[in-house]
């Protein structure tokens, strides 16, 4: 039999952040189980990379405040790359109300203290770039840290640092059953065996609801399909830019190796475990970026490069984070609806602090719990991208 001072299910970067904020802490018996042979076939590996503290709730832009700067000095703090490039992400607003909302957003990331976000008048959006077509937009909103990161690199430096440091990393492995008893966890069942643990964190991503079933937790936690599209070589756009998005539809696009990479919430998408790439989606990007940047017309993309993966949604669009309610010792880290990379750094630290002091300063962890959905106190996050 083993024994493990905490189990995380799930390896993907919210799973090894999690492991490497505990092991940094001191923890030296955490144990990561991954279902697949490799780490990152899940959300991790297909994400988009983009990290912003561009939120409209205060309780997301601490998460960032936290995970930014972090990513900012993850190559010296653990010896490992993140690929963090603070290129920004820009806000294309198309309408008054679009502004008036970057306003209110703005003026809440300034009072808790994001120093590099700027609103930007419509002409500096023009001058700054004139590939795109502006007739309509009024405005935007700008910070200079946004920008992307690699999510595969990040999560194998925090796996790897947490294993250095006495982490163990079982792969290949399925958790098969959650064991209770009357103090609440006493183990998880594995294809390798039973491993004794009071302490289990679930942090399975898009499948996050089954894991949460198997101790008894309903989770409101569902996949739904994001397409990624990435062009072929490119020039007639700056690669300088930041990732841009245009408030009037949600396309959003940034550099990406000597091309682009596209992006647009394609609102007939229905949750499901879709993984499938569907080929008529390339129609439905490509007249948008066109009608956004002009110069996309030319754009050649190829299907066989572009790829889906899952978002993993709660009904605010808030994660869940904490304690079970019903059951001591079961954590969850779930359902980021999108964010997951960005915030991995702020989650390790929020679920290190939770299991080994159970309080956290980081954030108001009350408002992440499972229970606000029964109590119906929900925190709406609009900036969904």
């Amino acid at each position: 039999m083993h024994t493990a001072e905490v189990v995380i299910i799930g390896g993907g970067i919210v799973g090894s952040s999690i492991a490497y904020h505990l092991t940094a802490a001191g923890c030296n018996n955490v144990l990561v189980i991954e279902r697949e042979t490799a780490q990152g076939k899940g959300s991790t590996g297909k994400s988009m990379g983009g990290v912003r503290a561009q939120f409209s709730t205060p309780v997301n832009i601490q998460m960032s405040l936290y995970s930014i700067p972090f990513y900012a000095t993850f190559d010296e703090r653990l010896g490992y790359p993140a690929g963090y490039r603070p290129q920004g992400y820009l806000f294309c607003a198309t309408h008054e109300k679009h502004l008036a909302y970057l306003r209110t957003n703005y003026q809440k990331q300034v009072a808790m203290g994001l120093k590099d976000v700027r609103l930007m008048p419509a002409e500096e959006i023009r001058d700054m770039f004139p590939q795109l077509r502006s007739d309509d937009i009024v405005g935007g909103s700008f910070c200079s840290t946004d920008g992307f990161v690699d999510p595969y690199s990040a999560m194998i430096g925090f796996m790897t640092w947490a294993a250095d440091h006495g982490a163990k990393l079982w792969k290949n492995t399925q958790v098969t059953g959650v064991e209770r008893d009357a103090q609440g966890i006493a183990g998880v069942q594995t294809t390798r065996g039973l491993v004794s643990t009071r302490k289990v964190v679930n942090a399975a991503g898009a499948w996050a609801k089954q894991v949460a079933k198997m101790a008894g937790v309903d989770l409101p936690v569902e996949p739904l399909r994001r397409m990624l599209v990435p062009t072929e070589p490119f020039d007639q756009f700056p690669h300088s830019a930041p990732m841009i998005i245009d408030m009037s539809n949600g396309f959003h696009f940034r550099p990406e190796a000597l091309g682009f990479l596209l992006a647009w919430n394609d609102p007939e998408e229905t949750p499901g475990y879709r993984m499938d790439f569907d080929p008529a989606f390339i129609e439905k990007i490509l007249t948008r970026a066109a009608d956004r940047v002009p110069a996309f017309e030319n754009l050649a993309v190829n299907p066989k490069r572009a790829w889906a993966g899952l978002y993993e949604m709660t009904p605010d669009h808030h994660p869940i984070l904490g304690e079970a309610p019903s059951i001591p010792g079961f954590f969850l880290a779930n359902g980021f609806s999108g964010h997951g990379v960005m915030h991995a750094p702020a989650t390790g630290k929020i679920l290190s602090d939770l299991i080994l002091t159970g309080k956290c300063d980081l954030v108001d962890t009350s408002l992440l719990g499972l229970s606000r959905f029964a109590e119906g106190r929900m925190v709406e996050e609009t900036a969904v991208l």
